[in-house]
């Protein structure tokens, strides 16, 4: 900060700069997705459905809350994957009003594919990432 700047000024710019390489970063990886022929939305819920927290299973409810969206909206992504035989559903044992989703082998293939590339995109683009974040931290 020089002589000139406010504090305000620099939160601002640090805001500004966080934002920016959280989307680049977002930006990146909706270009992969399309580029295997997902839309954005199913590749996050793949990854939902597969990083679900142990001990969880992946209900419609569940991937609603990780995806922040509408459990209709989940329905209608579940329901795309499902015809492509990116996932399945399965109803749960313990509860059998619940219906558990799972990513078939043809899923995971594609999951692990994209997860390698957004893996080495954050090698590359962490290091502006972090140094964003903590400018924004340390303020």
């Amino acid at each position: 900060m020089n002589g000139t700047e406010t504090a305000e000024a620099v939160n601002y710019r640090a805001l500004a700069e966080f934002r920016f390489q959280i989307r680049k970063y977002l930006s990146f990886s909706e270009a992969a997705a399309r580029k295997v022929g997902l839309e954005p939305q199913q590749h996050q819920l793949l990854l939902a459905i597969r990083g679900a927290v142990e001990g969880t299973e992946p209900t419609v409810g569940e991937l609603a809350s990780r995806l922040q969206i509408r459990h209709h909206s989940v329905v209608e992504l579940i329901d795309r994957l499902e015809s492509r035989q990116l996932v399945s559903r399965r109803r749960s044992e313990q509860d059998r009003r619940q219906v558990r989703i799972e990513v078939t082998p043809e899923g995971e293939r594609i999951l692990d594919a994209l997860s390698a590339q957004h893996r080495a995109e954050l090698e590359a683009a962490g290091p502006a990432l972090l140094e964003a974040l903590s400018g924004l931290l340390d303020r």
